[in-house]
């Protein structure tokens, strides 16, 4: 899996990532499985370097995006060795995907900030909505169980991807099952309600959308970036606690792994419910942008985050 090559049209900005062609395959992904499981991750991350160093070279687009996020984020001109770092780190957080997909988290040092309303919500057996971004891992979820939380996670996302993500699982380990549900589906929020109320944790990436209609602009890194607002309508819908979730990798074997509640949308109404949306979003991104400022190599967003919102405002 490589950052992704894009230069988006004007009128379809927001949903190109979703279109960008993946330069892996299934064979390459065997093939990195059998190399890290059999001879350990110290030597699959030799590999992973040469990797990162190959796509830093012939993915001009990716660069250039990786260029353009770290100048906002560090507020600096980004070095080579910025660069390399922000490629690096997003190959290391795939890579680590073969080891938790094989249940070895125990490879990891995983540290929980937040996690004690997580547990109390767990312990009676309410279900919650987690937000996540794409910032860091969203896989280092599956540690959750070690780490004494017990619940079952599931996963929601575009019909596409789940199918893409179905078909990585499979590639690495046939044995390894997730639970996904894909958008899209008359069935889908009855699925979402359904894991809910057994108790479980439905997670969601919050920054994408492929629904040109239904984004909102919200101020991030000193500019208007377009954010989805399905996640929030379907908080509402379902009147349950949200909680931003994300896994920013620190280098080495580290993960630090944060939840902070967002909003609870048990007392949603008619009458409050859009208001409860538009604070939910913006406190959602008021504290993505401090997680990418204190991770900005985490941020894995490798296309213009802010070009639609700019488009809009032109037109």
């Amino acid at each position: 899996m490589s950052p992704p090559s894009v230069d988006t049209p004007t009128r379809q900005v927001q949903a190109n990532w979703a279109k960008q062609p993946e330069r892996s395959n299934q064979a390459t992904l065997r093939l990195m499985t059998w190399i890290s499981l059999r001879l350990g991750r110290r030597t699959a991350r030799v590999v992973l370097g040469l990797i990162a160093a190959y796509f830093l070279a012939f993915s001009p687009t990716a660069r250039r995006q990786s260029r353009n996020w770290l100048q906002r984020a560090l507020g600096r001109r980004p070095s080579i060795r910025d660069l390399l770092q922000h490629f690096f780190t997003f190959a290391s957080t795939i890579h680590d995907r073969l080891y938790l997909v094989n249940d070895r988290d125990d490879l990891f040092d995983i540290h929980i900030h937040g996690g004690e309303e997580i547990r109390a919500c767990v312990a009676r057996g309410e279900g919650v909505l987690l937000m996540g971004a794409h910032l860091g891992s969203f896989e280092v979820l599956r540690t959750l169980g070690r780490h004494g939380l017990g619940a079952r996670v599931a996963m929601v996302m575009y019909e596409e991807n789940a199918r893409k993500v179905n078909e990585t699982l499979a590639a690495i380990n046939p044995a390894a099952h997730q639970d996904i549900i894909p958008l899209g589906r008359l069935e889908s929020m009855l699925q979402v309600k359904e894991r809910l109320d057994d108790g479980s944790l439905v997670g969601l990436l919050a920054d994408r959308s492929l629904d040109h209609d239904g984004v909102a602009p919200v101020d991030f890194f000193g500019s208007a970036a377009d954010f989805p607002l399905g996640p929030w309508r379907m908080a509402a819908m379902m009147k349950r606690p949200v909680f931003l979730m994300v896994g920013l990798y620190r280098g080495g074997n580290r993960y630090d792994l944060h939840f902070e509640q967002i909003a609870d949308f048990s007392t949603a109404t008619r009458d409050n419910r859009s208001a409860m949306q538009q604070a939910a979003l913006v406190h959602y991104v008021a504290r993505l942008e401090h997680y990418a400022r204190s991770a900005p190599y985490n941020w894995f967003n490798f296309f213009d985050f802010w070009q639609s919102a700019r488009s809009r405002e032109a037109r």
